[in-house]
């Protein structure tokens, strides 16, 4: 029997991971093993235990840039503190723009009267916010999403710098003890999601359980670099309902890397 492995659990638990960019569970399946390897996510525990929290924070793909398009009542339950009435809120409502500024500018390495807040919102696998989570994950890729925001949702590097995050932020360690609740406190800040996150823990430690981290049969790309060129334009897709076979995302990725 053929052993199971990363890129079938991955296809099967993110079934419209591919639905705000395209190609992007073929740019996992194709930089786990070097990834992986090179931040010593050794063992199907630890691979677990980072799926899982990517999976709760890109909603398995489909949210891999923080969304600040919120109502004036929703603001008023997210912030409570930055909008006490629905005066104060409603300027805010509908323009996600000006909201990232208001309630992310003055912290997090952000300027005041910046569009950092706008610029650094959560983005990729981790969700990494603020311009102090950007440097951090530049400092240690190589990967300059600073310049390139965008960067952090490109096939090639989302699982780089989602994994960098991980271990920059202390979520090893626990990770090694299976707690979950010391891994979320070092992500999130918090334990924000908490019941969801140990819900999709449970469906990678199963589809995980005998998996081999070893690398996958090579499919073309190049591996991942410390000082990437420019990307070409990142592609998009639309949602389908549509089953996409897996050989046709790792093509397109193929495709990209031979325009570039």
């Amino acid at each position: 029997m053929q052993q199971p492995s990363l890129a079938e659990a991955l296809m099967r638990l993110w079934p419209q991971g591919d639905s705000c960019m395209a190609g992007l569970r073929a740019g996992i399946i194709a930089a786990a093993p070097d990834v992986f390897a090179r931040y010593g996510i050794t063992t199907s525990l630890l691979a677990a235990h980072v799926m899982a929290q990517i999976s709760h924070e890109c909603g398995a793909g489909r949210d891999v840039v923080e969304n600040m398009n919120y109502s004036a009542g929703r603001m008023m339950q997210v912030w409570p503190s930055r909008f006490p009435t629905m005066a104060s809120a409603q300027p805010y409502a509908g323009n996600p723009r000006a909201l990232a500024n208001k309630v992310y500018n003055g912290r997090m390495g952000n300027r005041v009267g910046s569009d950092d807040g706008w610029n650094f919102r959560g983005r990729g696998g981790s969700q990494t916010t603020g311009r102090e989570g950007y440097e951090r994950v530049k400092k240690a890729t190589g990967i300059d999403v600073v310049s390139q925001p965008d960067y952090l949702i490109d096939p090639r590097y989302f699982l780089t710098c989602a994994v960098s995050d991980f271990i920059n932020c202390g979520c090893l360690p626990f990770a090694k003890a299976d707690d979950i609740v010391g891994v979320t406190r070092r992500l999130n800040g918090g334990t924000i999601g908490l019941a969801e996150r140990k819900a999709w823990l449970a469906k990678w430690k199963a589809a995980l359980r005998d998996v081999s981290l070893a690398p996958a049969p090579s499919v073309g790309l190049p591996p991942v670099i410390a000082s990437p060129p420019l990307a070409p334009e990142l592609p998009t897709a639309k949602p389908t309902n549509k089953p996409t076979n897996l050989s046709a995302f790792i093509a397109a990725v193929v495709a990209a890397f031979r325009r570039t």
